[in-house]
């Protein structure tokens, strides 16, 4: 009997010693994973800023903004459709001027029809041309050669040389603009849009009471081979330049479970860090935003793009602007200034946000409201204003990656709710 209870014991030895060398590898690794847990808030951080229709002030005071569209000659129709659209759900009320950017001379009709759609506040400038082409400094074969290889690739929009200007551009030398200067905040338009819901308060004065610098829709994840190199790009950004940790940063962030030291050694893969950790992909579409452009100005936001622009990724991968602002939103931004939408209808392309009418919010005796009915039923919880679209399905694109990053009071995510 003695000599059956030393034999287990024996047995299990090795166990035993595995598991106590192990001990600290796995120590380790739950400490590096609590390091990038999101704490929950205390209160709400980010509720709409109405959840009901509002009678519209027509005499209350403008912020010093501007709608901007980057259009070309021959999307005059899908232009237009975008411009009717937010014109009836909002810009008839509150008449802020629209900007469209071009990177070729406007054709008269385009600027003719579009005014006359925009009710006479239409604005159309010509992008300087040392704006939308390869910097001096880079090499334009290899560049090209790049692109070509890129879109033999299959990855998405990478194969046309324009896209990379456009995703550069936006990402730093838009900001920069002669014609953009005298505005301090803008909101993004893409042709082919449509607003589903009446917007009834003014979101450039509520983005700037509540000291927001980047509001935006929808949240889904990046293309994840069009910009393999970005990530570490960045991470190496902001530790030169010594940028704490948000957790907003972290809610970006996947954890590494591997022990120190090895995840080191997953550094050299798509989308990691020196540390061996990944962005999730996670980002902000967009296509859909309005912001501060005095964040996107600061010398922070301007060094990180010059960097990044010297690396040469605009070409050599295909960095959407997207990406870049979310990254530097998450580094720059504390998750209080980043605002989501939630009450306004959206669609672009195949992703569309639809929020679910308030009940009893819809003002139905409103003579400001009469053009924008009739509205689809009222939902509890719902904090739309005459939403034509059906509130039942409120996303096409229910994702984890939005819930990380706009609702944390989920069992397993943290805090930006």
């Amino acid at each position: 009997m003695l000599l059956r209870r030393f034999n287990r014991a024996a047995r299990r030895l090795p166990f035993f010693l595995l598991l106590t060398a192990a001990a600290p590898f796995i120590f380790e690794v739950l400490i590096h994973q609590w390091r990038y847990q999101v704490p929950r808030p205390a209160t709400k951080l980010d509720p709409p800023f109405f959840t009901s229709c509002q009678e519209p002030d027509v005499t209350a005071e403008r912020e010093n903004a501007v709608f901007v569209m980057l259009a070309r000659n021959r999307e005059r129709y899908r232009a237009k459709k975008t411009i009717e659209s937010i014109e009836t759900h909002f810009n008839k009320w509150f008449e802020y001027p629209i900007m469209f950017l071009n990177d070729e001379p406007w054709d008269p009709r385009f600027v003719a029809e579009l005014n006359e759609t925009a009710r006479g506040r239409g604005i159309f400038e010509v992008i300087p041309k040392e704006q939308w082409t390869f910097p001096d400094w880079l090499d334009q074969d290899s560049a090209k050669q790049s692109i070509e290889e890129q879109g033999k690739a299959g990855t998405v929009h990478a194969g046309q040389e324009g896209y990379h200007h456009m995703c550069r551009f936006y990402s730093g030398k838009f900001y920069q603009l002669d014609v953009l200067k005298k505005y301090k905040w803008y909101w993004r338009l893409e042709p082919d849009v449509d607003f589903s819901c009446a917007i009834t308060y003014d979101p450039f004065v509520q983005m700037a009471k509540h000291k927001k610098v980047y509001g935006y829709t929808i949240a889904l994840w990046e293309v994840g081979k069009s910009c393999p190199g970005l990530f570490h790009a960045t991470s190496d950004w902001k530790e030169s330049r010594g940028v704490p940790s948000s957790s907003l940063w972290s809610a970006m962030i996947e954890a590494s479970w591997v022990p120190f030291p090895f995840r080191r050694f997953l550094s050299w893969m798509p989308h990691r860090d020196n540390y061996g950790d990944a962005w999730s992909l996670c980002h902000f579409w967009s296509n859909f935003e309005i912001a501060d452009m005095d964040f996107f100005r600061s010398q922070a936001y301007q060094d990180y793009f010059n960097y990044l622009d010297k690396t040469g990724g605009f070409y050599k991968e295909r960095w959407g602007d997207a990406a870049v602002h979310s990254l530097a939103i998450a580094m720059l931004a504390g998750p209080q200034q980043v605002h989501h939408f939630e009450d306004i209808g959206y669609r672009h392309a195949k992703f569309h946000q639809c929020p679910a009418n308030a009940p009893g919010g819809q003002l139905p005796g409103s003579s400001s409201l009469a053009g924008n009915d009739p509205w689809s039923p009222e939902i509890a919880g719902g904090v739309g204003c005459r939403c034509e679209c059906n509130g039942e399905e409120t996303y096409n694109y229910q994702t984890y990656c939005l819930d990380k990053l706009k609702q944390p009071n989920t069992p397993n995510t943290g805090w930006f709710s």
